[in-house]
């Protein structure tokens, strides 16, 4: 029999607060988030390796205060004057490093923004003492601001992101998958986000549904 033909469905993240499943590794994070209005001098940045949660917390703020969401590469091309009338979530800050125009950019949003009694937040992959910006002034701003962690998962948290990137699917496996997958895979959001999607394009391509079987394959597949 040939292989099925597979059909690949729209992924929609669900970003709403309760979908955020809050663990040890992530709790400081979220609370800082709920708290928002009293971050010490209205600004925070949100530091988690590339799957942690960063966008998700990001939206949750942003319905939370009514803020703005935008890229940090896009700042250059950006009316700052605009942005800088609410609240601002400014995401991979520590991607414009050594982009002058992007560094200034950010430097104006950053001042104008706390000066119209605003917050703003900013999420990176690190600290911003690791972000190597080329603007001095920049730099001593982000190295001031308060910082939130998103930490590597512990088998819990594995376990609910595992359930919340199948439902992101439309996915429903079979609950003992779960705790299976986290035992044996590496421990990383990046590598969790790989699993399913490898778990999705093998059921569809198989026509049948994801099994513990199927799951020691994919595994073993990932770890050649």
């Amino acid at each position: 029999m040939g292989e099925q033909l597979s059909f690949d469905l729209p992924v929609r993240a669900a970003l709403g607060r309760n979908d955020f499943y809050v663990a040890p590794a992530n709790a400081q994070a979220v609370a800082m988030i709920e708290d928002w209005q009293g971050w010490p001098s209205r600004k925070l940045v949100l530091v988690g390796p590339p799957g942690a949660g960063k966008t998700h917390l990001t939206h949750v703020w942003a319905t939370l205060s009514g803020a703005t969401i935008i890229a940090a590469t896009d700042l250059a091309m950006a009316d700052i004057a605009g942005l800088a009338t609410g609240p601002v979530a400014v995401e991979d800050a520590d991607d414009i490093a050594g982009d002058q125009a992007g560094e200034e950019a950010l430097f104006h949003l950053h001042n104008l923004t706390l000066a119209e009694g605003h917050s703003l937040l900013l999420t990176a992959r690190n600290a911003p003492n690791f972000w190597s910006l080329t603007l001095p002034d920049l730099a001593s701003r982000m190295q001031a601001t308060t910082l939130a962690h998103l930490r590597a998962p512990d088998d819990t948290l594995l376990a609910a992101l595992l359930m919340k990137l199948f439902a992101d699917r439309q996915l429903s496996p079979n609950p003992e998958i779960l705790p299976y997958l986290a035992r044996r895979m590496d421990r990383s959001f990046d590598a969790a986000r790989s699993v399913v999607a490898a778990l999705d394009a093998t059921a569809l391509s198989e026509g049948r549904p994801i099994t513990r079987a199927m799951a020691a394959k994919v595994l073993d597949n990932m770890a050649e």
